[in-house]
């Protein structure tokens, strides 16, 4: 596996955690807590994108 294949699995993961996050915040939690894991859930598309951009180029 090089590092291109790593970071792809990488970003699918993250992508897919940041995902399983905001559904946790729009069905389960209706109050305060639902606004820190859609927060955490944007952050991991944030670093997804960071590993995206990163293939090709470490």
């Amino acid at each position: 596996m090089n590092k291109n294949t790593v970071l792809a699995y990488a970003t699918f993961l993250m992508i897919l955690m940041g995902l399983i996050l905001l559904a946790l915040a729009a069905f389960k939690y209706d109050e305060v807590a639902g606004w820190g894991f859609a927060t955490v859930g944007i952050g991991f598309f944030a670093i997804a994108w960071v590993f995206n951009a990163l293939k090709g180029r470490v």
